[in-house]
């Protein structure tokens, strides 16, 4: 492992995306945060955004085009789609970038585009992204310039379904998934639905048979099974700030049950430090992992004769984004996995 320090920006760090990749980066023995980028809070410290980071000597924010790009090594991008590939498509080759947005997630340019809503600009970078889902694509990152992090829904759905759907012990073309997650999914914008009066004391979905993470977890389950997946999936926003709980109802292979596909999920991580099955009796719940890198997974059987539920759990600010980001930048620099990503959950 290589002890020089990495001069990192992260741009669009005015986010709780950004905010969290900054706290965990200031743990990062081999990382020196040499720019902060944020638009709309420009010329401020840091601790002006977020008192939270006060006392940190951290830099400025600044605008985009005051960063000198000589001075960095690995850029951060905390963007929202479409915004992320016109930055990153001008930034300088030398940089490794690691991006937070869905701009290169989506391998297919008319999947995005009919996903997304607007054109990709930036195609030649979207051939060479690598999709940063760290457990299942480790080679492939360790070696990429340009890592696209999974979102967060992705990131708890595919950990938990694909090793079951490679190893044929699931039906791909009959899932159900039921997803929740905590209010700063919606992002820091201020909107109706994620005001307190709005979004406390109750819970309810959103984007019904249309959110924009349903094609990206078709595209890797398809490429698992081998074939076109399409998948019932419906989001739901629960009145808590971080956290998200996926539940997958799914049509057993013959001969299989909960306990095999435990085993299975078991035995495919047993070298990944950041997904564990939940112990015995216990089901994942989101307080278990709050504040860390970790995914709690498991299996159990339905009422239902040949088929089973399978839970997964995660937070959506590290595991799901920032979290994620640092484990990504940690395969793509040569360093320990773990590193700054080592804290236990917030419990309780």
């Amino acid at each position: 492992m290589s002890d020089q320090k990495n001069r990192v920006a992260i741009v669009g760090a005015s986010g709780y995306t950004g905010s969290d990749l900054i706290r965990l980066a200031l743990r990062h023995p081999n990382i020196t945060i040499t720019a902060l980028t944020a638009a709309t809070h420009a010329g401020k410290e840091v601790d002006q955004v977020f008192p939270h980071l006060s006392g940190m000597n951290l830099p400025t924010l600044i605008t985009n085009d005051d960063v000198d790009w000589d001075n960095i090594d690995t850029v951060f991008c905390g963007l929202p789609h479409a915004t992320s590939q016109q930055v990153i498509n001008k930034l300088p080759k030398h940089l490794k970038i690691i991006d937070m947005s869905a701009d290169f997630r989506l391998r297919d340019q008319k999947t995005y585009e009919s996903t997304y809503g607007n054109p990709h600009t930036a195609l030649a970078l979207q051939k060479e992204a690598v999709y940063g889902l760290s457990e299942h694509y480790r080679k492939e990152i360790a070696t990429a310039r340009l890592v696209a992090c999974p979102g967060c829904y992705p990131t708890a759905t595919l950990l938990l379904l694909l090793p079951l759907v490679k190893q044929g012990l699931i039906d791909p073309s009959d899932l159900i998934i039921d997803a929740k997650s905590g209010v700063t999914g919606a992002g820091r914008a201020p909107k109706q639905n994620t005001l307190f009066s709005e979004a406390g004391e109750g819970m309810g979905p959103y984007a019904v048979a249309q959110h924009r993470h349903a094609p990206e977890i078709e595209q890797e389950l398809s490429i698992a099974a081998g074939t076109d997946i399409t998948v019932n999936f419906t989001p739901h926003l629960i009145p808590m700030s971080r956290g998200e709980l996926v539940t997958c109802y799914a049509k057993l292979s013959s001969n299989q049950n909960a306990a095999s596909c435990r085993t299975l999920l078991h035995s495919h991580y047993a070298q990944d430090p950041f997904v564990n099955v939940s112990p015995d009796g216990v089901y994942p719940q989101t307080q278990f992992v709050r504040g860390s890198n970790r995914v709690m997974v498991n299996a159990y059987d339905d009422r239902i004769a040949g088929r089973v539920i399978l839970i997964a759990a995660l937070d959506n600010l590290v595991k799901g984004s920032s979290g994620q980001a640092l484990q990504n930048f940690n395969i793509m620099s040569g360093y320990r996995e773990t590193t700054a990503l080592d804290q236990i959950a917030l419990f309780p």
